[in-house]
């Protein structure tokens, strides 16, 4: 279980976005609101940001440790500053280790992604038969033992077929509901969009516009008091930008 965060609008602080806020990320690493599994998210954190300007791949900072616990993120997060930014602490699901390999966010080329919830007998058979039906490339590139990283490669298999990211998303969560069932909060990012999946867990959209333009942040759980923000209904995906949000249901009614 996770609590996760992406961001995107006029430059922000590492610490503007994710600590500063009074319900931030930071404090939902100990005491989230709205969280189904999982007490407190102690078993890692990661935060990934864009800076176009040098390249297009983001950056990314992880650890094992609570957030609280990095004195290290605790230094840069008040300069480092950036546009588009995905975070996420991690509350492990059993009986994935607590170990950086498997913390979020996972990164590929431009692409971040993140993942709230689990998936049933994943462990027991589930995970494996999923392995199964991708290309050996990213069979190949995954290096922890957490159902989220899988998920991604699913999603990235997507993404090599032409799929564009709203659209590989809803087939990876498809292509799970098929397998078991389970929690498949998505958030995934390429510095210029993010879309996500409300499908077991909370999910929370503010858009808004400012004196320094227009920003959207899509969260597990509202940072503060704002009115902007708005609850994504169960069973969408959600596309967000600057410029506007849009949902639909994962599947399309027949």
């Amino acid at each position: 279980m996770c609590r996760h965060l992406a961001y995107l609008g006029p430059p922000a602080t590492l610490a503007e976005v994710l600590v500063d806020p009074p319900h931030s990320l930071f404090r939902q690493s100990w005491e989230p609101r709205l969280q189904t599994s999982g007490v407190v998210n102690a078993d890692g954190f990661g935060v990934g940001w864009y800076e176009t300007s040098r390249r297009a791949e983001p950056a990314r900072y992880r650890s094992p440790r609570p957030i609280w616990a990095d004195a290290n993120f605790a230094s840069l997060a008040g300069v480092v500053t950036s546009t588009a930014i995905l975070a996420a602490v991690r509350s492990a699901t059993p009986p994935s280790p607590v170990e950086e390999s498997s913390t979020p966010p996972f990164l590929a080329a431009r692409w971040l992604f993140s993942h709230n919830g689990a998936l049933d007998g994943f462990s027991a058979g589930v995970g494996a038969r999923l392995r199964r039906g991708l290309s050996d490339e990213r069979a190949s590139g995954i290096v922890g033992t957490s159902d989220s990283e899988l998920l991604f490669a699913l999603v990235l298999d997507g993404l090599d077929a032409g799929l564009p990211l709203a659209e590989s998303l809803a087939a990876t969560v498809q292509c799970v509901q098929s397998a078991t069932s389970g929690r498949l909060n998505l958030l995934a990012t390429d510095g210029t969009v993010i879309v996500a999946t409300r499908c077991g867990e909370s999910l929370f959209v503010r858009h808004e516009t400012g004196t320094g333009g227009a920003a959207v942040t899509v969260a597990s759980e509202p940072c503060d008091g704002d009115p902007h923000w708005e609850e994504v209904p169960e069973g969408s995906l959600v596309e967000a930008r600057p410029s506007g949000v849009t949902w639909r249901p994962l599947v399309d009614p027949q």
